[in-house]
Order: structure tokens, then sequence, then C-alpha cells
């Protein structure tokens, strides 16, 4: 009797330590590096991204942020690692719209639950979408290409970051609004098609701002339109696709941090204080909307609605599509 009471006393001790515990540990959070998975290769708007949130947070923390880039099958690759790792806050991931909103539509089967493996941090910022030609492609107009297309079905080639990405899906979403048929070709990120189409090897791409923007300012490729449904502070001298031929087309790209499921409230809360912070910072803003990332905080809760309202949005956008991938 005396054992079992013991016990139950040692239960009840170990049950009462364990809150003071964990905020014992949140209060020392961070005391070594932070692993900051990117689920692309270096260059492209998640990257850049990650790269000035990681050096504001090692700045401010005064613990080294590595960016892991584990780029692969549209983003799911990263994104399962993350959602494997062990939930003590020092292994982030740079999810987005791909893998956390359209992916759950466009495979059959997800190594992850895009909702119930992760816990959200918050929303970092949007990265605008262009459609950008080679300049041998004869268009000047979305309705030039889409004449064009037509003229020539299957000739076409798109080019994006991979298979159910934003990018890959705005090209089909324009396949199918405008009745023509594109062939894709899909990379691992952004930067491989941005090369392929400076060399010719593309007809065009639906490609992030960060790595097309320079190219096009230089006059080496042709921007047409954005995807987004108004213009973009980025880029206001470009129309939309949607009131360039195609009403109501619209595509976005978002960006958000998420640890994995488990990780403690309290170290939750105090990652998204410092990155709310940082995305705010007048020369972070700065920084990224040169190179056409629009950059904004939310609280973890938000991010959670937000999440189920984007997987339930893009579910009606692959379907519309007609996209599948295994």
């Amino acid at each position: 009797m005396k054992l079992m009471l013991h016990v139950a006393g040692l239960a009840l001790f170990a049950a009462l330590l364990a809150p003071a515990q964990r905020g014992a540990l949140a209060q020392t959070y961070p005391s070594k590096a932070i692993r900051f998975v990117v689920p692309f290769p270096p260059g492209g708007p998640a990257d850049i991204l990650t790269r000035a949130i990681g050096q504001k947070l090692t700045e401010a923390w005064g613990q080294q942020v590595v960016v892991d880039n584990r780029a692969g099958a549209g983003g799911n690759i990263g994104s399962d690692i993350v959602a494997k790792a062990t939930s003590d806050g020092y292994t982030l991931l740079m999810g987005f719209v791909g893998t956390h909103a359209i992916n759950p539509s466009l495979y059959s089967k997800l190594p992850y639950d895009n909702v119930k493996s992760f816990e959200p941090v918050s929303l970092v910022g949007t990265a605008t979408i262009i459609l950008v030609l080679h300049p041998s492609v004869p268009a000047k107009s979305v309705r030039e290409l889409i004449s064009l297309a037509k003229s020539k079905p299957g000739e076409l080639t798109f080019g994006s970051p991979g298979n159910g990405t934003p990018q890959h899906l705005g090209g089909e979403l324009f396949n199918t609004m405008a009745g023509v048929k594109m062939t894709h070709v899909p990379y691992k990120g952004a930067v491989p098609a941005i090369n392929d189409l400076l060399g010719g090897r593309l007809s065009l791409i639906f490609s992030s701002a960060p790595p097309a923007l320079p190219h096009v300012n230089t006059g080496k490729l042709r921007a047409l339109a954005v995807t987004s449904a108004k213009r973009s502070p980025v880029v206001p001298e470009l129309p939309t696709i949607a009131e360039s031929g195609l009403p109501g087309y619209e595509v976005i790209n978002w960006y958000g941090v998420l640890a994995p499921a488990g990780t403690q409230k309290a170290i939750i809360t105090k990652l998204n204080a410092e990155i709310v912070k940082i995305v705010n910072m007048a020369d972070v803003k700065e920084r990224l909307s040169a190179v056409g990332i629009e950059a904004f905080g939310s609280t973890p809760a938000r991010f959670a609605a937000f999440i189920k309202e984007e997987t339930a949005k893009w579910a009606k956008v692959v379907k519309f599509s007609g996209a599948r991938l295994d």
C-alpha cells in the first residue's frame, strides 16, 4: 500500500513538475543552432525569405540558423523531413502554398498531413508570379499568346519550379481557361527553369518575381502579366492575366513558417513574436520588396485557419485544371 502511494505521489509530482520544465525549456530556447528547411533550391523566393529571416534570428538570439535546401517532389521532400523531425523547435520549415494547400489535392498520397503534422508559426509573405516569355516567342500580350498557342497546339512549352507548384498549376489553369495546350516542363526550382528559358529551350514560364525580374529588366526576357487578381506593387506596369483576356484567373504564391506537430506552445509563441518583428522591419521589407516579395506576419491561429481556407480553395482549382500527380 505504501509503495502504491509512493508511486502515485511520484506520478503526481512529475505531472506538476512537467509544466515548469516546459516553461524553463521555452525560456532557454534557443540554446543551439536551428535548422531551417527550404523545400526548394537556393535562389527562389522561399530561399530568399528564409535567409532574410534566418539572418535576423541569428542576430537576435545569438544562435546560428542553418538554411537547409531540400528540393524535390513539389516541396514534399523537405516538408516530410520537418514533419518527422523532433518537435523541440530546432527544426523549422518554410512552407508555402504548394506544400500546405495544393499538394493534398494534387497528389494521391502525401507522406505528411498538411494540417496534423505541423504547428503553424506565422505567415511571412507572398511572391508575385509573372508570365514571362523568351523574346523569340512572337506574342506581346496575353491575347496574342492565346492566339499563338491555339495555332500551335502542344508546341509551346512552359516551365515551372516543379510538379504541383503554383506556377505549374497556373499554367494548367491557363491551358484550361484559354482552351489551349501548352506543354509543361517541370524543374527542381525556379533558377534552373529560368536558365533554360534564357537559353531558348522553353517558350515561357510562370515564374516568381525574384529569379525573373533581373532578366526582364535587362530585356533578356519579356514579361506579359501577373497571375494575381490585382496588379502587383512590385511591377505595377504589368496587367493581370484576368484583365488581359482571362477573367477570373488568379494564382498567388504565399509562404509561412511551420514547426513539427507537438512543438511546445511557448516555443511557437516565442518564434512567432520574433519572426513577426523581423518581417515588419523596414530594412527587411525593403530588401524583399526589391525582389518581388511582400513581407508580413500573422498569428499562429490565423495561419492555421488560412491553411484550411487555402486547402479548400485549391482543391477546386486542382479539380478545374485537371492536374494530378502520383
